[in-house]
């Protein structure tokens, strides 16, 4: 394996630019100044519609080099050579990449059912790992990726890249000085309205047994015939996906986390249906989840509520994450948050819409003397305090920030927040939702262990 430790200076100005806003970022990225030791050569597994996303913000950063592309489809390894080079070396095959010296780490960006042997395949041939979201389809295969990742000691980051969104990370600093006071309940929801939303992918004219190697993408799933929606739709089928839980709650699970600390839930109940898209998929496209987070050290116990709804009435959809505390709320969305603060009296309200007004004459006149005697003359109720609005500069790209916290781990040794502990821990919980809705049951979750009891 070569040398990946960079200059000085370069290794600065690149942790400079993770922390930076985009516009200062871009410039110092810029201004890098790589050696040939400094250079990494990247192999594409899988290069869908996130393979694609992943692997154009990658080569975004100086030193970063792709060499090698996989995939099961010819016609993506045709458009690999268009986009990319015809100099990349192409295969069906994903050990034939591994097995290449001249590539240092691999962007896993396949359906979800392959991630786990992979991601252990590619780590014990000597490569880091960027492995997209969520990092396993079954929670009892995570152990194996964490054991793993320890033993080889490669970097392993997983692909959700609300880990290092600048809104979420600003979110957490106000979060961790009690800008909302103590935390007491959490709602997230992600909706979509449209077909590609709710992964109605193109399938190519060209789609038959003679271009897709449907074989193996079948992998350790029920074998069936030939079927291309199966193939380019793949998260529509929980046989190869994880469906709205993995794709999308793991999204929430991630912030949360992130802001908050916390390692997980210790119940999970979740109800699930498919709702409108009623296109052949087993995997639920309505999926609403209720988690109960238990007090630790730093945290109080709160209940979590999650919401994925793929047949959105409302425009596009959207993303939110609301945070509600004692003092106030944190509600997220992408790339931006509103802070609210308010104080509430400690005092009981009296008057308005309350029992008050049924006393009598005496009895009320009575309660205001009681009452001023041992309260202030608020009548209860709340006081609004500030309002704090942050938005990501134009042009942010979460999903750049997130490639250059892992290669910056590769270059320097830089920490990685989304490791494989973390990847489980969210995708834990999530995938759990599905279990939840599959039995319609309650779940026990031990997050320390990582697994379902």
């Amino acid at each position: 394996m070569r040398n990946l430790g960079g200059s000085a200076a370069a290794l600065t100005l690149g942790a400079q630019a993770a922390a930076a806003p985009t516009a200062i970022r871009q410039q110092l990225i810029s201004n890098i100044r790589v050696s040939s030791v400094d250079k990494i050569r990247i192999g594409l597994i899988g290069s869908g519609i996130i393979g694609h996303y992943d692997t154009d913000t990658a080569l975004k950063i100086d030193g970063v080099e792709l060499v090698a592309v996989c995939d099961l489809y010819t016609g993506r390894l045709d458009r690999a050579k268009e986009k990319w080079g015809n100099q990349l070396f192409t295969t069906r095959d994903y050990r034939e990449l591994l097995a290449k010296n001249d590539i240092d780490a691999v962007l896993i960006c396949t359906p979800d059912h392959w991630h786990q042997r992979m991601a252990i395949d590619a780590m014990k041939a000597g490569k880091h790992v960027y492995c997209e979201k969520p990092m396993v389809q079954k929670i009892e295969e995570g152990q194996a990726i964490i054991d793993t990742h320890k033993k080889t000691g490669k970097v392993f980051q997983v692909g959700s890249q609300r880990a290092s969104s600048v809104a979420i990370l600003e979110a957490k600093k106000y979060f961790e000085k009690g800008a909302i006071g103590e935390l007491a309940y959490v709602e997230a929801y992600c909706d979509r309205t449209d077909s590609m939303g709710a992964w109605q992918y193109s399938i190519p004219t060209d789609a038959s047994p003679a271009t897709v190697d449907f074989d193996t993408f079948l992998g350790h799933a029920p074998k069936v015939p030939f079927d291309a929606e199966r193939f380019f739709r793949w998260r529509n089928y929980k046989d190869y996906g994880t469906g709205s839980a993995g794709d999308l709650v793991v999204h929430l699970l991630t912030s949360l986390h992130v802001i908050t600390g916390s390692i997980g839930p210790n119940k999970i109940f979740a109800l699930g249906e498919v709702n409108y898209w009623k296109d052949g998929r087993d995997a639920y496209d309505l999926l609403n989840s209720f988690m109960m987070y238990p007090a630790t050290a730093t945290l109080p116990s709160f209940q979590l509520y999650t919401r994925i709804n793929l047949a959105s009435g409302e425009g596009k959809g959207g993303f939110g994450i609301k945070l509600i505390g004692t003092e106030g709320a944190l509600d997220i969305g992408w790339n931006d948050f509103k802070l609210m603060t308010l104080k509430r009296s400690s005092a009981p309200g009296y008057g308005g819409y309350d029992s008050f007004d049924s006393f009598s004459a005496g009895q009320k006149e009575d309660f205001k003397k009681w009452y001023g005697a041992k309260y202030d003359d608020k009548k209860g109720g709340f006081e609004m305090g500030k309002t704090i609005e942050f938005t990501a500069p134009s042009g942010y790209d979460d999903r750049l920030d997130h490639m250059i916290t892992f290669f910056n781990g590769i270059r320097s040794g830089t920490p990685i927040a989304e490791d494989s502990v973390f990847g489980l821990r969210a995708a834990g919980p999530s995938i759990a939702c599905n279990i939840s809705a599959a039995q319609n049951k309650a779940l026990n979750w031990d997050a320390n262990k990582m697994k379902l009891v």
